[in-house]
């Protein structure tokens, strides 16, 4: 890799530069005066802010203009095939990966906070970038989803860059942060690394060389900082309320009460965010006062337990859950905010996944009484029957299947006021859903 590649070059095309990290990778190269152009398949809330920047985006086979740009920057989402990657290649570009750019991105900052896991990074990053934005400090922040307020990027300085670190990949491994923080450890992404175990040994690499290292308590033996809800993890909560399914909570550090937060987002999960983020926090110096006022400003992440409307007076509700892990625990938040019935659409993301944990994904939607499974989301993937959202539909017993948006619509029909509905998954059913309710 070029560690120079950022400053040396005056132009950058990215191809799939509607991705959500994609798009905060290129905000942050034209909000440092580079010329930013890519493509992508369609037009996406993400283009169309890239855009009004400045940005020259073409879109499906209308394409042609990679030959005016100095640095390619690719998702690993398009396969080695792709016809701009190959042209870039002929044309003897200089071509890096996304997981690589974001590499050469974050070196050009003092420190670097890096939020890795199976679950929870974007929360946890958005709840850093509250935390720091109430410091005052001069930080950046790119952030794998759509905080409510930041969006997915934040510039205001060179200080500290906190950033997602995403395993697919394996490109968390890319990056050298001063602060890893890992969430929680879950087999995902076999597809990749094989087994469990290997997926585990990348997080201890991943850990290896920060300055600090961030972990659940009892979760890694590596060293470092631990945070949980018993005394034996350096950050805990204890007295632990919930209103509403929103949760309050005292934190200690080390057995001193730093003091109570009062979180702004549903779900008992969130209380190990915060924890992680505020283990962070005060791993970077910040003050608790500060970190307080910025979790407490948190109001949440689009696609994450985000209430998007109503369908015949039963509230409507989207979360990203596409790991089984995830879906167990958005159940259990909507289980304290459900007045009567709750009705799910849960839509597969990727065959190898479902393929991967496919028992899983069984044992957790057996338990759901009124559930639709939507059409796989394939992304990257090529069909694959044996992960199909089919061959799931026909291993849980009670569902329905659905391959349209006009099932959906029918599936829910009985849903009435005092309802709940939730649609789940990492693909286009949330578009799918705002579409329904408009």
């Amino acid at each position: 890799m070029q560690n120079d590649i950022p400053e040396n070059f005056g132009s950058f095309y990215f191809i799939g530069i509607g991705g959500v990290s994609m798009s905060a990778l290129a905000k942050f190269m034209l909000s440092v005066g580079k010329r930013v152009g890519g493509s992508d398949r369609v037009q996406s809330v993400y283009t169309r802010e890239l855009e009004a920047m400045g940005a020259a985006v073409e879109f499906g086979e209308k394409r042609g203009s990679i030959d005016k740009y100095d640095v390619i920057v690719y998702t690993d989402a398009i396969l080695q095939n792709d016809v701009q990657l190959k042209e870039a290649e002929s044309l003897k570009k200089i071509i890096v990966s996304r997981g690589e750019f974001l590499y050469l991105i974050s070196r050009k900052f003092k420190k670097v906070i890096a939020v890795s896991g199976c679950h929870g990074k974007t929360t946890c990053a958005s709840m850093l970038t509250h935390i720091f934005f109430a410091s005052g400090k001069p930080f950046a922040a790119h952030i794998g989803g759509r905080d409510l307020t930041f969006k997915n990027a934040y510039f205001g300085g060179n200080d500290y860059f906190i950033t997602e670190a995403c395993e697919f990949k394996k490109n968390f491994l890319y990056l050298k942060p001063d602060i890893a923080v890992v969430l929680n450890y879950g087999a995902d992404h076999l597809e990749c690394y094989g087994s469990a175990e290997n997926l585990r040994a990348a997080y201890i690499d991943f850990m290896s060389g920060a300055e600090e290292c961030i972990s659940r308590s009892g979760e890694f033996a590596v060293g470092g900082i631990k945070f949980g809800t018993d005394d034996k993890a350096d950050f805990y909560a204890r007295n632990i309320t919930c209103n509403g399914g929103k949760y309050s909570f005292e934190i200690c550090r080390n057995g001193k009460i730093l003091g109570e937060i009062k979180l702004n987002v549903f779900g008992l999960h969130n209380i190990w965010n915060a924890l992680a983020a505020v283990s962070a926090a005060c791993a970077a110096g910040l003050e608790f006062s500060d970190i307080k006022r910025g979790i407490e400003r948190f109001s949440g992440v689009e696609r994450r337990f985000e209430e998007i409307g109503d369908f015949n007076g039963a509230k409507c509700i989207a979360d990203y859950a596409h790991h089984p892990d995830e879906i167990e625990a958005t159940l259990k938040t909507a289980g304290n905010i459900a007045g009567k019935k709750l009705y799910v659409v849960f839509q597969p993301h990727t065959y190898s996944r479902t393929k991967n944990l496919f028992s899983q994904f069984v044992s957790v939607l057996l338990t759901i009484e009124n559930l639709l499974i939507y059409k796989t989301f394939a992304a990257r993937e090529y069909f694959d029957d044996s992960g199909s959202a089919l061959t799931l539909y026909q291993n849980v017993e009670n569902a329905r299947y659905g391959d349209c948006p006009e099932d959906i619509r029918e599936f829910l029909s009985c849903a009435g006021e005092g309802d709940a509905i939730l649609f789940l998954g990492a693909g286009d059913i949330y578009e799918i859903a705002k579409a329904l309710l408009s």
